[in-house]
């Protein structure tokens, strides 16, 4: 029989949460232009990727099995066009008694695949890339800030 079980989290406090998640989208500079243009035939690529995004945070616990349903406060999806990349960030927040990093990647996940949908029929050398956690904060774990970050900006988050 299998050991696999949702923790138990009732004892837990309610407290602020937070998490940041990135990745890359790697793309022809030929796609990029496309999608800076409107030119991409599926239509708005950044759009559509972000309101995916924001639905798959949203239904996480539905996704990944051993997730606990969040009380979700926020969530958002930002972009940096690159010439040869699409750089995506995801927050989410949420006040309830487990974290929100599942939330984060998961936004992160759908937003880089539905780039990936709606750009496949002029790029097919699409690759999802470097898919991370950044930083998470609030729980009974405490805060993490990923190294890279921490030795870049001196421990601060420096996205925008």
């Amino acid at each position: 029989m299998s050991d696999i079980r949702m923790i138990e989290i009732t004892e837990k406090s309610i407290t602020k949460r937070e998490a940041i998640a990135r990745g890359e989208v790697i793309l022809s500079p030929d796609t990029v232009r496309l999608i800076r243009e409107g030119k991409i035939p599926k239509g708005d690529v950044l759009s559509c990727a972000q309101v995916a995004g924001i639905m798959a945070v949203k239904k996480t616990p539905y996704l990944i099995p051993m997730c606990h349903p969040v009380r979700i406060t926020g969530a958002s999806i930002n972009f940096k066009l690159k010439e040869d990349k699409i750089e995506i960030e995801v927050r989410v927040k949420a006040a309830d008694r487990t974290g929100v990093e599942m939330e984060a990647l998961t936004g992160l996940a759908v937003a880089g695949l539905t780039i990936y949908d709606m750009c496949k029929a002029v790029d097919r050398d699409i690759l999802l890339s470097n898919m991370r956690l950044i930083e998470k904060r609030g729980g009974k774990s405490g805060n993490f800030i990923r190294k890279e970050v921490k030795e870049k900006n001196g421990g601060k988050n420096n996205f925008h």
